[in-house]
């Protein structure tokens, strides 16, 4: 019997709408792992510059926001959870503004490189506390965690990612509510694209097409995938 590695890091990156937070977290639930939600930490950055008033274009300022920003990330993938200052943001950082203004602060060098530190980080240590841990972003199977047992790249046809945003964001996918999402999956995705490669899978990590999958078979595809790699305790 192939015996799991312990702790088990799994690294699951992808563009906007291709499932990759929801997919991670019901793969972390079922695997009993912990989950870490790094876009959330670039929203969280995001967030505090606004409330404090800095130019997001500052990218000196903002680097330098990153380094002191009081963030807590809690990873129990039933209920995650963002906090600045020991506030919670969960719901602030999904705001309209946050989505259309994150790519300033997510194509920032500086940021990237504390956050990526902060990143690697936490995956150590919520590998060392809960046996292992999901971890999902842009970078994380080539930059963050190049040596994760198992490294995903989700991806999803335009059309698809931008039906399942727009219902999720609108509560439906009608052409008012795909035009109104657009700019955020789109125009993110080619803004992010300039400092990180997540539209094409890097040598060693797996595609995982969900175009035609619905959430339950997209969770199983990934599923499947970490116990081929990682044998049948997963």
């Amino acid at each position: 019997m192939t015996v799991r590695p312990m702790p088990l890091v799994i690294a699951i990156d992808g563009p906007s709408g291709s499932g990759k937070s929801s997919v991670s977290r019901a793969v972390a639930q079922r695997l009993d792992l912990a989950y870490l939600d790094t876009g959330a930490m670039y929203r969280a950055l995001t967030w505090w510059c606004v409330q404090q008033g800095l130019d997001l274009e500052d990218q000196p300022a903002v680097a330098r926001a990153a380094k002191d920003l009081q963030l807590q990330m809690g990873t129990d993938p039933s209920s995650p959870s963002v906090q600045v200052g020991g506030v919670a943001i969960d719901q602030a950082i999904r705001a309209t503004v946050i989505s259309e203004s994150v790519s300033k602060v997510a194509t920032n060098l500086g940021v990237r490189d504390e956050l990526c530190d902060r990143q690697r980080a936490l995956i150590s240590e919520s590998a060392k506390s809960t046996g292992g841990v999901v971890a999902e972003g842009r970078d994380i199977t080539t930059v963050v965690a190049p040596d994760a047992h198992v490294r995903i790249l989700l991806i999803a046809n335009q059309e698809s990612r931008l039906a399942r945003r727009a219902k999720e964001l609108h509560g439906e996918a009608d052409h008012a509510a795909v035009s109104a999402t657009h700019d955020q999956i789109v125009r993110r995705d080619k803004d992010d694209s300039t400092v990180s490669q997540f539209m094409e899978a890097a040598p060693g990590v797996t595609l995982v097409d969900t175009s035609d999958l619905d959430f339950q078979q997209s969770v199983e595809a990934v599923l499947e995938l970490v116990r081929a790699q990682t044998g049948p305790q997963a």
